[in-house]
């Protein structure tokens, strides 16, 4: 009965579990927007980052003992170095990171698509990374990956930005530093075959049994597969295979990740697929190995070509049983730092909120629009977090006694389209509650209710599976009134899922505030 009881606790703590408690996990292993995933391991312990494009905090840092279970530990950017992302950057940034370790300390790789390819290092990834250090100079070049041979030489390998160079079907591999600051050459392009593979990118160099791997996704992020590339020579000449496929599987463009092999000798896939608006979420496939080539999955019809598995036994990591976790969701701010589950749309601001002015709130400043902003797609100061379920449900408390006229606050599930539950001080119409629908480029109202004066109210958006958004309010906490409106349909932003979070705007100047005092995520 404690065991039961205990799991019940877990399940209202963690919107999505993978782990079943019997052996088993089910796919995904996380049902969040951890784009293009990478990992390591060291000894006992897994590593995972992920692209963060422009938002910040930016390349997460999670943390597994048996790549079922994960926490996320930290992010290795705290401020974009570059003036530009002190305004929304949607869909730029960080793309396709590769996360290594080598003589002692951890690496991570990433394409900028309009500056090159940067670096940085922590002796622990829990701990400060150092600052960004850009390797290459180039528009275009994405998707970097480094490798260090037995040897002693280092390489990179890397892909190309379409939308920059034009380029999406070829890959590269230059010389490296050993110390990973510069690249010593050309290099040589080890694939350019746009009739097999329309779209290659994402690449990962491993070496396996003397043998060189680079897996990398192609076709594209719905529609791809997994293809790996071998070869006896790091330079190449590499030949090419499809491991990898949807097939009659429900798990759509299965494809680019990170091969990870035990200590107990398993190999693992960890890979992701685009689900609409939810992002794209984290699958883990079995893997084995035939006459020298990879399997990702199940070969259902013996072609040599894996499809995606939704329950699987976990993997072999020994004896120890480890707790169920997933990345925090629910924040009641009572911590001096923001959970790490928060990210911003730019570099975040001293004026935008405090955790100490109240003990125990998230206070939000407000901030005014800014020339150009015609809604809050293009604002910068809106706290966010990635969809973390399939289905959730969202409850915040908030006190606007700290308020001034034209201000407004409220709870926004966030993509291309965009839909807000409003408390605003109207200096006309007095205190209302307003439904907020927006876009790009405009917002409009499209339901409000006049509300008798009050300095706190409760504010819950249910996400239904489908990402279908229905929002609710209530004035004590005990009894919410459902919106009499049509549903929202979340939708994904540049490159992103939808995002869910908290928002405080002036209408006329800034100087107002409103107090979270929490913000609970339920299943």
């Amino acid at each position: 009965m404690m065991e039961s009881n205990n799991r019940i606790n877990i399940q209202n703590s963690y919107p999505w579990i993978a782990d079943q408690g019997d052996g088993t996990f089910v796919n995904p292993i996380l049902h969040a927007d951890y784009s293009d995933p990478d990992v390591v391991r060291v000894n006992d312990d897994f590593y995972m980052t992920a692209s963060s494009f422009g938002h910040i905090p930016g390349l997460p840092i999670l943390h597994s003992k048996d790549l079922v279970n994960w926490r996320l530990i930290n992010h290795a950017i705290l401020r974009m170095p570059i003036t530009a992302y002190n305004q929304p950057q949607h869909g730029n940034g960080v793309w396709a990171p590769s996360i290594r370790y080598h003589n002692g300390q951890y690496w991570i790789f990433y394409g900028d698509p309009d500056v090159g390819v940067f670096m940085t290092t922590a002796q622990d990834p829990a701990g400060i990374w150092s600052e960004l250090h850009l390797v290459m100079e180039g528009q275009g070049i994405i998707d970097a990956c480094p490798f260090w041979d037995d040897d002693g030489e280092a390489y990179l390998v890397h892909a190309y930005a379409h939308s920059r160079s034009g380029i999406k079907h070829r890959l590269q591999i230059r010389r490296m530093s050993s110390d990973g600051k510069e690249i010593r050459d050309e290099g040589v392009i080890i694939v350019d075959d746009p009739s097999r593979h329309p779209t290659i990118e994402g690449p990962k160099m491993y070496k396996r049994e003397g043998i060189y791997y680079v897996f990398a996704p192609a076709g594209g992020v719905e529609t791809g597969w997994q293809t790996v590339l071998r070869s006896e020579h790091p330079l190449g000449p590499y030949e090419a295979r499809i491991v990898l496929q949807q097939g009659e599987t429900p798990v759509n463009g299965p494809h680019q990740g990170a091969f990870v092999e035990l200590a107990s000798g398993e190999s693992w896939f960890v890979h992701f697929q685009h689900k609409d608006a939810y992002g794209r979420i984290v699958h883990l496939q079995p893997m084995e190995w035939k006459a020298g080539w990879p399997i990702i999955g199940i070969d259902q019809d013996g072609d040599g070509i894996g499809e995606p598995v939704m329950r699987a036994p976990k993997p072999n990591v020994g004896d120890n049983i480890h707790p169920i976790e997933a990345p925090a969701s629910t924040d009641t701010f009572d911590s001096p730092q923001l959970g790490l589950q928060w990210q911003w749309q730019a570099n975040p601001q001293d004026n935008w909120y405090s955790l100490s002015e109240r003990s125990g709130y998230l206070r939000l400043y407000t901030q005014t629009r800014q020339e150009g902003q015609h809604s809050l797609y293009q604002a910068p100061c809106l706290i966010m977090q990635k969809f973390p379920a399939l289905a959730f449900e969202v409850t915040t408390s908030f006190d606007v006694s700290g308020f001034q006229q034209g201000d407004r606050t409220g709870l926004i599930i966030f993509g291309y389209q965009y839909s807000a539950l409003t408390y605003v001080l109207d200096a006309e119409a007095g205190p209302q509650i307003q439904l907020l629908e927006g876009d790009m480029d405009s917002e409009s109202m499209i339901w409000k209710l006049p509300m008798a004066s009050s300095s706190r109210l409760w504010f819950k958006v249910s996400v239904e599976a489908g990402a279908v958004c229905r929002f609710q309010y209530s004035p004590d906490g005990e009894r919410f009134e459902r919106i009499d409106h049509t549903p929202f349909q979340a939708t994904v932003s540049k490159w992103v899922g939808a995002k869910v979070g908290l928002y405080a705007q002036a209408n006329q100047e800034a100087g107002g505030y409103v107090d979270f005092d929490d913000f609970i995520v339920t299943r």
